[in-house]
């Protein structure tokens, strides 16, 4: 990394100036830090954040030891700072009821805090999209939802496919050209065009290492969240969007689903499932590769299977993205507009730099900000905290590219227009 990247997170989360700290009285207490952000000019606020006590990389070590049951060795002690990573947080053991209690509790002070600063009473919240890789429980959104504030018909859409899901819920609510399953309107986005939509991505990792002796994944993930307010064609207007699947077959990013999926495959068939789970209420879950009993809850390959599973495709479906949104600026007598900011999944900072060279190599060039240095690989949640703290530099009509890619393996690339307040 470069000075100016590392100067985005100069510290631990918790102390940063304008992070309300609360401790959760679950277990032995779990501190809770959510970071409140507003642009008044686009009219988008959000809420960020992070629970669970804060490891840099030279306590973290100790914490990985003792879920291993052994000392990790020069080669599996991984270089995190070149990575990107600088902090995690982690929880404490908790029972499984407790782990419920306190992953219900902080979504939903997430959730509170995204609607006020969005400016929103709760109850005035129309639907609410939120990613989480693998939840608590399945109600889990609906129970944070109620505990918020947001009302019973409020609309409430559970998106799993890992990382991916966070840009996948924004995409789902601003592109008119994406259908899935029986999600409400001829597409999602039709029916929340004018509403109120809180999206984001709620990820209580901490909870799935404790059952995880993959000496990667412990190093590298967190717990963090990510959640903003958009009224879809106001304050955030689609351009150009992709959605891709391809099922990983390698195995090279293992996952155990914690959510119900038929697990069944078929030629020419979509990997996802949807599902409506209540009045108001729908499931997209995502196929993944899980792990072998016994393996645990993530099974990683070393950082060149990384490398290969989410690179190639990856740039991919950014280019099909890009050129789709470079196809609509012609269309639109303006073919010098360009991408002010690409907000992209924050895999490891390495996977990301060399996506954008790849894509330089096509002539494809926009700024890709590393900003997460403080919460480690925080899965669906990193593009969502990221755009939240790239939100106060961002412009009214300024185009925004999101970039989300995943375990299963899932893509999802979003172009935008930011609008205004009025």
């Amino acid at each position: 990394m470069n000075e100016t990247d590392q100067a985005a997170s100069p510290g631990p989360f918790f102390a940063r100036p304008g992070v309300a700290v609360e401790t959760i009285p679950i277990g032995p207490g779990v501190p809770l830090g959510i970071e409140q952000i507003t642009n008044s000019s686009v009219g988008i606020g959000g809420a960020y954040g992070a629970w669970g006590a804060c490891y840099d990389n030279v306590t973290l070590p100790e914490l990985v030891e003792r879920q291993l049951g052994h000392a990790l060795d020069d080669e599996g002690r991984m270089n995190l700072a070149e990575l990107g990573f600088l902090y995690r947080h982690h929880i404490p053991p908790l029972s499984p009821q407790e782990h419920v209690a306190l992953e219900v509790q902080t979504a939903g002070r997430f959730l509170a805090a995204a609607a006020a600063a969005s400016g929103w009473a709760p109850a005035d919240v129309d639907a609410v999209l939120i990613g989480a890789t693998t939840p608590a429980t399945d109600d889990w959104l609906e129970r944070a939802a109620a505990l918020a504030g947001i009302g019973d018909a409020a609309l409430k859409v559970t998106i799993h496919k890992a990382c991916d899901g966070g840009v996948a819920g924004l995409n789902l609510a601003l592109n008119p050209t994406l259908t899935m399953g029986n999600l409400p309107g001829p597409s999602l986005a039709a029916e929340l065009l004018g509403k109120r939509v809180l999206v984001g991505g709620i990820e209580g990792l901490s909870r799935v290492l404790g059952a995880t002796y993959d000496r990667q994944a412990l190093q590298l993930f967190g717990n963090g969240a990510g959640v903003f307010g958009v009224i879809p064609g106001r304050t955030m207007k689609f351009l150009a969007g992709d959605t891709f699947e391809t099922y990983d077959e390698e195995g090279l990013l293992q996952v155990r689903m914690s959510y119900p999926h038929s697990r069944r495959r078929a030629e020419g068939q979509s990997l996802i499932e949807v599902t409506q789970t209540g009045a108001h209420s729908y499931r997209v879950a995502g196929l993944q590769h899980e792990p072998e009993e016994g393996a645990g809850a993530v099974v990683m390959a070393g950082p060149m299977g990384m490398v290969k599973l989410f690179v190639r495709t990856g740039v991919a479906a950014v280019k099909r993205a890009y050129g789709a949104y470079r196809n609509l600026m012609a269309q639109q007598g303006t073919p010098g507009r360009e991408i002010a900011v690409a907000l992209v999944h924050h895999a490891n900072y390495k996977i990301n730099q060399l996506k954008a060279k790849q894509l330089q190599r096509d002539g494809i060039t926009f700024p890709m900000p590393w900003l997460l240095c403080d919460f480690g690989n925080v899965s669906a949640a990193s593009a969502m905290i990221a755009f939240l703290r790239w939100l106060p530099s961002l412009a009214p009509a300024e185009h925004v590219l999101f970039d989300g890619f995943g375990a299963g393996t899932y893509y999802d690339v979003v172009a935008v227009e930011m609008g205004g307040a009025s």
